[in-house]
């Protein structure tokens, strides 16, 4: 389609083909809504092709050699490292070699219609598409709702030099070729640690965290940055935290990189990753005709309604709208929204505000869901905090030596329900759900008492935990 003036109709109008985008698209099609879904890059987003997938593709061997070892008898059947072609040729295979056909596929089939190209707001539900090359302009028009879904971009903090330096941001790293001998890593956030692990049990050298917080990982409980560093630094990764960077230098592209903190240390690598947050893709969006400022998170109500705009037909969800950065609670988004959309439902995305859970896959596992202790008494709630050793339950012995890590409940103790709770150790990511239910279904702590785990999994922590509660 050329700019001829040709206007297309669709009921709704997604901008962006993320994964966020992509279920909302499906909630409406399977409703018998028609849909574009307007993509500058690959569908699937982010997340399928340059952060959880691959990420995780890149720290699952090193988390198994690792488990491996800590048994007793399997121990001594590792005889070797990982092999780090076949890492690479795996998550390559996870990343679907950076192509999408199979999720174009998915949408042709379901009765979506993808436009390939940069979508505009120009009018109230009219989207201009730019279309690659230099090939026109298609223009949309939705019915019922257009959608913003572009996520987020790799934040570049204000550092002298950096912009001038060639470095390694979110998508670098997990779709990097080689393994470098010396990674710098500035940032102590999700990204960070995670990329530091996985390139650490790779094969890297030297493996150098820079943080300017005070803890890795600085948005959980203080336990859980504080093992995190310990076991960093048992396995030779460098963590300075409470550093400031103020210069990033390199002579050459292909010449060491050097990053100067504010005391005056210098820490030199092969490679820098810069993981110090994100920032919304909102540029160039056409915002500002609904009085948004570009590069700004969309604000929204509860139902993902951009506020504000007249008539209700803008909606954002996922990371552009700033509430919850995690694949999973945008495709939570995306749901509340379609419904919102197509039936006029009034469910609100509640869940962003009280059970966001969310996992940090380094070994040990980092899990969290709802609020902090901190959070909980700056909320003026009345605070009860129990703890349990993660690896001293009986089942924990069975997975290796050396199992360790914290559990930990935030209880409203007016209400006696969990409003928060974090786990750490190996494998913990997989005992959130639990907790979750738990928050966002407020179920009492009497009922929980009744919820019996099975032994010996390491799911009995969530016994001894109500036991030190009291019950």
């Amino acid at each position: 389609m050329d700019d001829s003036g040709t206007v297309e109709q669709f009921d709704v109008i997604v901008i962006g083909g993320g994964a966020a985008g992509e279920n909302i698209a499906g909630r409406c099609v399977d409703c018998g809504a028609s849909i574009a879904v307007v993509e500058a890059e690959l569908l699937g987003g982010e997340c399928s092709y340059w952060a959880c997938m691959p990420s995780k593709a890149l720290l699952r061997p090193g988390e198994v050699l690792a488990e491996v070892r800590r048994v007793p008898g399997a121990a001594q059947a590792v005889s070797g490292e990982l092999d780090v072609a076949a890492v690479l040729a795996r998550r390559d295979d996870i990343a679907s070699h950076w192509h999408d056909d199979s999720q174009v596929k998915w949408l042709n089939d379901a009765g979506g219609v993808l436009v390939r190209g940069r979508g505009r707001l120009v009018g109230e539900r009219r989207v201009d598409v730019e279309l690659p090359d230099g090939a026109g302009i298609r223009r949309l028009v939705a019915g019922k709702a257009v959608v913003v879904a572009t996520g987020s971009a790799a934040a570049m903090p204000p550092i002298d030099g950096l912009r001038d330096t060639r470095t390694w941001d979110s998508r670098d790293v997990t779709s990097a070729k080689e393994v470098p001998e010396r990674l710098l890593v500035l940032g102590g956030g999700v990204v960070g640690v995670e990329m530091a692990q996985a390139w650490k049990r790779l094969g890297a050298r030297e493996v150098t965290v820079i943080a300017a917080s005070e803890r890795l990982v600085p948005n959980l409980e203080p336990f859980a940055g504080d093992e995190l560093r310990a076991a960093f630094e048992a396995e030779g990764i460098t963590v300075v935290l409470g550093a400031s960077a103020v210069e990033v230098a390199r002579a050459a592209d292909d010449a060491p990189v050097t990053v100067t903190v504010e005391d005056g240390s210098t820490f030199t690598g092969d490679e820098l990753l810069v993981a110090v947050g994100r920032t919304p893709n909102s540029h160039d969006l056409g915002l500002e005709i609904v009085g948004f400022e570009p590069g700004t998170s969309i604000d929204v109500d509860d139902q993902l309604r951009a506020t504000g705009v007249d008539g209700g037909w803008l909606y954002a969800i996922g990371d552009v709208n700033g509430r919850s950065l995690l694949t999973h609670m945008g495709k939570y988004q995306a749901r509340i929204a379609g419904d919102a959309i197509l039936h006029g439902a009034t469910t609100q995305a509640w869940a962003d505000h009280r059970a966001v859970p969310a996992v940090v896959f380094t070994d040990p596992q980092l899990a969290s869901v709802g609020l902090t202790e901190q959070e909980a008494r700056e909320q003026g709630i009345d605070v009860k905090v129990v703890s349990y050793g993660t690896g001293d339950v009986a089942g924990a012995a069975v997975h290796g030596r050396g199992i360790k890590g914290t559990s930990q409940l935030v209880i409203d103790e007016s209400r006696r329900v969990i409003v928060g709770a974090t786990f750490t150790g190996p494998g913990v990511g997989e005992m959130l759900h639990a907790a979750t239910i738990a928050v966002a279904g407020e179920v009492p702590l009497d009922i929980l008492w009744h919820a019996v785990p099975a032994f010996p999994t390491v799911s009995e922590v969530w016994l001894r935990l109500l036991e030190a509660y009291g019950l």
